[in-house]
């Protein structure tokens, strides 16, 4: 009986035998069990002495060891590793395979790391190495996510970072209350006398030039729509310093080369301004320097005195200047032009004891007043005129009036002057002063036909009182058309009242109704 007990084994890579048995055990037959175990036993023990000699002098890469059985398929289908094995010798495998199953092994290692960052989502390797296309996601690369506050890391719920509060030139979340800064008394940088600073914005006082560009276009808007509040907020919100006295003098000297309405409403101004933004003494001070400067004022308006005296006696009347300002000027000044301006503010204010009113001195502006005293006003300049027949005179009352939006009612009054007259110089004055104010373009083309067509619609009723008002109308819109005040449409739109009358006998007798 012969039992082999070792074989000769090479490695696959260097055919290095890996394992020798010099000793072989022939031709002797084991009587008993006993000597049957010993020398299995031996021979054990000289396998596993031999065997750990050679792998401490040739170790082996854990790849190399494999601890699986061959499956039935492998055997039958002659695998790699069966392959391998020829004569019972181990041969070396191929380089490209083992390149092969470590770049499979790096890929699903890498597929591992990016799973629990993406949880789950983009590319997958198969068993066999094959990549695995799954659903379109959007890559979550840094440049990607470049305004994404989400978190990165594929961990939690999906909300922002800190709770939206992160990111630079961020205060904090919605609500946070930050408590106060504590001052570090030990810090190098630490000032005892800043911990009672108070910081303020400082607007700088105006200078003289600014003084003059800043508030000149606020008096002048001022002009426009004749509101005090609106002037004194914006002046409010001016360091004006020194230079408050200044307001005053600038209005006065606005309102010098203006219309009278103007300075109906600068005096209005200083009266409000007093208390509020100027003091009593700024405006003392101010027409005092009025009156220093009137021998220059009298070079741009002739009538300078005579106005800075009324502004003068209208400022005593609204108690913004003491009563005893004129009489501290007598006996102490040289200057004509400022006695002159004295001298009217004191006649002014005698005259109004006995009954003159100062506080509407200059009247005021069209657009202010109320329509029934503007219809007076109307009313008076057409008599006037009547009486005088002066067109320039009446061209200028009519402007100074300052309604051209109101010059409609103007003509409606004239046209039923006309009417309501009984003879022909009003006819014949009303016609020249029409055409004249026409011609001048003082009363537009809109404003002429307004008061035209009011005349026209309301003729009914004037008939009432004039019964002969359809026959004159027509006459007086035929001059006018002649004269080339108003057009053929115009014309043509003149209502005339027919006679009833039977007409021809083809109307079969029915009356010809009146016709407007």
């Amino acid at each position: 009986m012969t039992v082999l007990l070792g074989r000769e084994h090479k490695n696959s890579s260097n055919n290095t035998p890996t394992c020798s048995l010099n000793r072989v055990l022939t031709g002797k037959k084991l009587s008993s069990s006993h000597a049957f175990f010993r020398s299995r036993s031996l021979v054990k023990n000289t396998m596993a002495t031999e065997c750990e000699a050679w792998l401490n002098a040739n170790p082996v890469e854990a790849d190399d060891l494999s601890d699986s059985f061959l499956s039935g398929d492998e055997e039958k289908g002659g695998s790699r590793k069966v392959d391998n094995e020829i004569n019972g010798n181990w041969i070396s495998a191929p380089t490209s395979s083992i390149h092969e199953a470590r770049v499979k092994a790096k890929a699903k290692r890498r597929l591992r790391k990016n799973s629990s960052r993406d949880s789950g989502r983009g590319d997958s390797l198969s068993d066999n190495g094959d990549s695995v296309r799954g659903p379109l996601v959007t890559p979550t690369s840094p440049k990607g996510k470049l305004l994404d506050r989400k978190s990165r890391l594929g961990k939690g719920r999906g909300l922002p970072k800190k709770g939206g509060a992160g990111g630079k030139g961020v205060w904090g979340p919605p609500g946070e209350v930050y408590d106060l800064e504590e001052v570090d008394v030990k810090d190098p940088n630490y000032d005892e006398d800043q911990e009672n600073c108070v910081y303020e914005t400082v607007v700088l006082p105006l200078d003289e030039d600014d003084f003059e560009k800043t508030v000149t276009p606020i008096v002048q808007e001022y002009f426009e729509h004749g509101d005090t509040n609106e002037v004194a907020e914006l002046l409010g919100e001016l360091n004006l310093g020194q230079m408050k006295s200044g307001v005053p003098m600038l209005a006065v000297s606005l309102a010098l080369e203006a219309k009278a309405s103007h300075r109906e409403l600068t005096a209005r101004l200083l009266s409000d301004l007093c208390g509020r933004v100027l003091t009593l003494s700024d405006v003392e001070s101010s027409f005092d320097k009025l009156l220093r400067e009137l021998p220059d004022l009298v070079l741009d308006t002739p009538g300078a005195p005579q106005l800075v005296g009324q502004f003068i006696a209208r400022a005593v009347r609204d108690e913004i200047l003491s009563k005893s300002y004129i009489e501290s000027y007598k006996g102490k000044v040289d200057c004509e032009h400022a006695r002159a301006a004295l001298d009217r503010a004191a006649v002014l204010l005698k005259m109004s004891r006995g009954g003159l009113r100062i506080d509407n001195m200059w009247g005021s502006g069209g657009g202010q007043r109320p329509v029934t005293q503007l219809i007076k006003e109307v009313n008076l300049l057409l008599k006037e005129y009547l009486l005088s027949g002066d067109v320039v005179e009446a061209e200028r009352c009519l402007t100074e009036l300052e309604v051209p939006h109101f010059h409609h009612e103007f003509v409606y009054e004239a046209i039923v002057m006309v009417l309501e007259s009984k003879g022909e110089r009003t006819f014949k004055m009303v016609l020249q002063l029409l055409k004249f104010l026409w011609e001048s373009s003082v009363i537009t083309v809109d404003q002429m036909r307004r008061g035209f067509q009011r005349v026209y619609f309301e003729i009914a009723e004037i008939n009432i009182d004039v019964p002969c008002a359809y026959a004159v109308l027509e006459q007086f819109v035929e001059k006018c058309y002649s004269a080339g005040v108003i057009d053929k449409r115009l014309r043509d739109l003149c209502p005339s009242r027919g006679r009833k009358r039977f007409v021809s006998e083809g109307d079969g007798g029915r009356l010809k109704l009146e016709s407007y």
